[in-house]
């Protein structure tokens, strides 16, 4: 079973530690796209904050793997 991670702003992912999830901190795009090239290959859900995944374009979400899905605003 793969492992679930939480790429975005610290104050809208760190509570998702709570529950196991990897939580990357990426406060602006640059980080937000270091966060998603450094995912480790055991991630097959990233949870993504609207900035971050706005910072990532549309690639991740129309990838298979790993699955992502963005927090509502």
């Amino acid at each position: 079973m793969g492992r679930v991670a939480a790429v975005g702003e610290r104050t809208r992912v760190a509570g998702l530690a709570l529950t196991g999830v990897t939580v990357v901190a990426a406060e602006d795009p640059h980080t937000a796209r270091e966060a998603w090239r450094s995912l480790p290959p055991d991630v097959t859900l990233v949870i993504l904050t609207p900035a971050a995944a706005d910072a990532l374009g549309p690639a991740p979400q129309e990838s298979v793997r790993p699955l992502t899905v963005v927090m509502p605003s």
